[in-house]
Formats: structure tokens, sequence, C-alpha cells
């Protein structure tokens, strides 16, 4: 019996398997450095401490060891890859667990998606927990692929990967009491459910705190996150690739609540996985910004453990996932190697553990545009128009009114005010819908960028300078199943395949960053100064963000939770 074996070897009766020797290891519990010795059996950690003798010895000589980080929020599918090359990207970097909200798949296929996503983390050196997703679609102002009720996700419960029910991002429909958000909220009453409420405050704050829900990653400023964290809320603490939330909330952190914040990625593209990082990136910035280093590690570690319930991991100790990461300067903590249930899977950057063969992806097509509604022209009844205010480096937009060019009674872009057309184009059941607006901030001079990758519905988003440009990348990005594209005129300038549900490449993860550094380039060179423009791009049709978004109904005000005439 395996326990009666842990419980030989801790008492130090038998030789572990591998012991790590001269380690200064990072005490979670304690907020110490302890140096010491630790004894590991296949996955576990079976005993801290000296005396003990191991098959295979690792000298440390001084190095630190920390648990493995956990990503307390993220969605997979926005690292445009599969899990398997998501976990290639990460893990060098000591993320050895993730709790994931596939919703983005399960807008397009539904619960074949979320399926998808469980088959696909099979076999990988690398732990995926989901949380059921709770709203697609998001809310009744857009059409997706699928409707998930209740009834559809309660049977995810049983599944021992799946931790509870994922961000509840019709906010509006918890505090008015909608019966169908109720009923999911019941369905996983007793389990973890994630909160998404953007500068929710006052009562009907208090109003979805009631409702059960416990955790946050939408704080924009200081004031938000302690009125939340005041609340109840963990806060999960969001650095994405278009939302740079960790700076301007690391002022909240005390010694006092930081049991009550963990670190999350949210939408994190390959290049800044694989440069950059993940989890790491932010415990080594908040280190950078004064907050102390134990305690930021366990904002990524314990804590998050502790808050899904995961007490086998984020620490460690007898009895825990011998995940682990080792490193050399605890202001500046960069893996030298992970080791993942016990095995070292990565050395110096690089991945050693082998991945096995991806599991087949049979998934049905999602491109089904009706292309004879495909128009971009916009009849004008008024030069006065609502925009769309993109803000770099947030998922929030302003609400803009400007005077728009006319030119023989059709609306155009006016790249001197930098105002672009935009279109959102139904993909999932050629219903014919699609909406149209003008979008400023994005920065294009010339052509056109199009994308099937649009949180929530994924539609395909096409933002341009002239209607031959963004017809061009539509039909390029329809050409491949879906994926992204640049065109300028009648010139397709770069693209990347997303076959995968028009969200994911079933290729490796650096030719996946490879293609998409030529898609940034391309539109660098035709204007826009954004970091990603596609990513912000993505989010520009989300209505639950606010203030103003754009679906494939039309112009939605988030605020007042209505589609509203694109003309004043």
């Amino acid at each position: 019996m395996e326990r009666v074996k842990l419980i030989e070897i801790a008492r130090g009766d038998t030789p572990a398997a591998v012991l790590l020797k001269n380690a200064r290891l990072v005490n979670v519990f304690t907020s110490e450095i302890v140096e010491t010795d630790i004894a590991i059996r296949r996955s576990r950690i079976v005993g801290i401490g000296p005396g003990y003798e191991a098959e295979h010895v690792i000298d440390l000589k001084g190095k630190y060891v920390s648990p493995g980080y956990i990503d307390a929020h993220v969605h997979i599918e926005s690292s445009l890859c599969i899990p398997g090359e998501f976990a290639r990207a990460v893990i060098p970097h000591g993320v050895t667990s993730a709790v994931t909200d596939p919703h983005e798949i399960a807008n397009v296929l539904g619960l074949e998606g979320i399926g998808f996503m469980l088959e696909q983390a099979k076999d990988i050196p690398f732990s995926m927990y989901v949380m059921a997703s709770s709203c697609v679609p998001a809310t009744s102002m857009e059409t997706n692929g699928a409707q998930l009720e209740a009834y559809d996700i309660q049977h995810l419960r049983s599944n021992p990967w799946v931790l509870g029910l994922a961000e509840v991002m019709n906010f509006p429909g918890v505090v008015h009491g909608d019966m169908a958000v109720m009923e999911k909220l019941e369905a996983f009453r007793g389990t973890v459910i994630d909160g998404h409420a953007p500068a929710l405050t006052g009562k009907p704050l208090n109003a979805y705190a009631a409702a059960g829900i416990r955790s946050d990653h939408e704080c924009t400023s200081v004031e938000e996150a302690l009125e939340k964290l005041r609340l109840g809320f963990t806060l999960l603490i969001r650095e994405a690739t278009n939302a740079h939330n960790l700076e301007t909330l690391l002022p909240v952190v005390t010694p006092q609540n930081s049991r009550r914040i963990c670190f999350c990625t949210d939408d994190r593209q390959p290049a800044d996985l694989l440069d950059e990082g993940s989890i790491d990136y932010m415990v080594r910035v908040a280190i950078e910004h004064g907050i102390d280093p134990i305690q930021a590690i366990q904002m990524g570690t314990i804590n998050t453990a502790d808050y899904f319930g995961l007490h086998d991991r984020g620490a460690i100790a007898p009895g825990r996932r011998a995940d682990l990461i080792v490193f050399s300067d605890l202001k500046k903590p960069i893996a030298e190697q992970v080791y993942r249930g016990g095995y070292l899977v990565a050395k110096d950057g690089e991945m050693i553990a082998r991945q096995e063969a991806v599991h087949p992806i049979n998934l049905r097509n999602s491109m089904n545009i009706r292309w004879d509604a495909v128009d971009f022209s916009i009849p004008a009844t008024s030069p006065h128009v609502r925009v769309i205010g993109s803000i770099a480096n947030q998922l929030v937009t302003q609400n803009l009114a400007r005077e728009v060019r006319l030119e023989n009674g059709f609306a155009q872009a006016d790249i001197q005010q930098d105002i672009l057309k935009m279109a959102v184009i139904e993909r999932h059941r050629s219903n014919g819908n699609m909406g149209k607006g003008f979008i400023h901030g994005i920065g294009l001079q010339h052509g056109a960028i199009a994308g099937t990758v649009a949180h929530d519905h994924h539609n395909m988003v096409v933002i341009g300078v002239d209607d031959v440009s963004m017809m061009t990348a539509a039909k390029a990005v329809a050409a491949m199943g879906g994926g992204l594209a640049v065109a300028n005129d009648d010139q397709v300038l770069a693209r990347l395949p997303l076959p995968v549900a028009g969200l994911m490449s079933d290729q490796p993860v650096h030719d996946v960053r490879a293609n998409m550094d030529l898609l940034l380039d391309a539109a660098h060179e035709l204007g826009s100064k954004l970091h990603d423009p596609f990513m912000a791009m993505s989010f520009m049709a989300l209505e639950v963000i606010p203030s103003l978004k754009l679906t494939d109904v039309g112009l939605i005000d988030v605020d007042k939770f209505e589609v509203v005439d694109l003309f004043l």
C-alpha cells in the first residue's frame, strides 16, 4: 500500500527515491527560509529535515526551493495553443498547475469544447483544473455557437478535475435574481464560485457577494480592490497581455490581507508567456515593487491552493505533491529546475520532460458565415456617432461621441482622428448578423486586421481603414478555418491559422509565437502602436466589460446593459 510506504520513508526506515540536500526551503506556512533537506517518493514529499537517505541524492548547494506556481484563473485558449503546448510554455517558468475556465471554446462548441480541453490535458506533465463555464453565452446580446444551462453543466461537478463554477460574468443577472443564473449558482452550491464584476460597487456588490460568489479578477483600482476584500472576496490580481493590473493593484497588498490575494494571468499570448513568463513574472514584479519575496510567492502558490481547496499542493510539506521550483536569487526568482510530481520536467528554461502524442483533434467546423450579408459600408443618418474608446493595456473602454467623415451618404473611417471602422460578423449559425461601428485607439493608418478570437462569443471581428482591406482580411481568416490576419487593400500581409474552433493552433507553441510575431510586425507597419492590437481587438466585442462594445447584434452600452444606436 502506497500510504504505508510513504510512512516508512517518512520515519526514516526506508530510503526515499530522491533527496534534495542543502536546500533553502521557502516555507509558505511560516513565512521563513529553512535550511534543510527534502525527501521525495514518486509524486509526494515524504520528509523535511536531516538524516534521510535516498537512491538519488541532489546537492542543491544552498539554492532556494519553493512550491510550484498555480495560476488562479486563465483561459488557456488565449495562448492560441492547445493545453499541451500551453504547458510547454509555462512549465519552464515554474507553473505546474492552473485553474482554467474553458468558456472560450465552450462559447464556440459547448460541452464538446469543454470535453476537448479535458481530453487534451491528459498525459501532460501539468495539472489543468477546470471551472465549469457559467456564462455561455455571456449575455443575450450576442450570437455564439452554444448555450449551456444549469442542467447542461451540473454533471461536471462529479469530474475530479472540475473545482466549481467559473467566473459569473452576468453580474446584472445575479444582482437582479435572474432565474437561469440562480439555477447555475444553486447547481454548484458548496463548490468554489468565481466572480467577474468590473466596477460593481455598493449595494449591488453586496447582492453579488450574498449570492455566494467568492472572488473577482476584474479590479482596476485600489479602491475597488479594497471594497471587494472588505466584503470577503478573494482578490485575483491579473496581469494579462492586454490587461496590466498588477502594478496598479500592488499598493493594496499588506501583511494583514495578502493571504486573501492570488495571482492570475487570465489571457496571455505566446510571446509574453515565453519571454516574460506567467505567474513567475508577477512574483518578480511584485518583489521589485517592494512586496516581501515570501509574501509574493505565497500569492502564487499556497493562497491559490487554499482558495480552491487544492490541499495536496501549494506548499512544501510531507504528503504534499512534489511540485517544486529551484532558483538562486530570492529577490529575483528565476526557475533553474522545475519538478512536477517528483520528476524533473524543466531545467534552465527548457522542457526536458517527454510530451505524449497529442490526442486526435476531431471537432466540428465552426466557420459558417453568410457572405451575402457581409457589407462593411455604413449608411449615415448623422455625422455624430458613438465611438468605442480603446484604452491601452485595459479591457474597459470609453463611450465616446465623435463627428465622423461622411462621403456620398456613408460614414467613413478618419485616420486623422484615429477613428477606424469596426465590424463583428456572426460565424456560428449563419444567421447573417453583422454589427458595425467605430473605434478609437487602435492606430492603424492603412489596411485592416481581422480574427475569430473575440471574447466571449468569438465571432469574426474586423477593424480597418477601408472596406477593401477589411474584406480581404475577413476572407483570409475564413479560408483558414479561423485565425488572425493582416491585410492592406487586396493583399494579405500575414496570417495565423487557428483551426481548433477558430481559437487555437495545433502546432508547437514556438511556431505559433513566430507566426504571431509576423502578424504583430505587419500590424505595427500599418501604424498601430499597441503592444498587441489583436488581443486589444479581441476584447472590443466583450459586452460584459464597460463601457461601450460591439457584438454581431449591434453596439452595446454596457453601463445600461442595452443595445444602442450607432448614430447620435
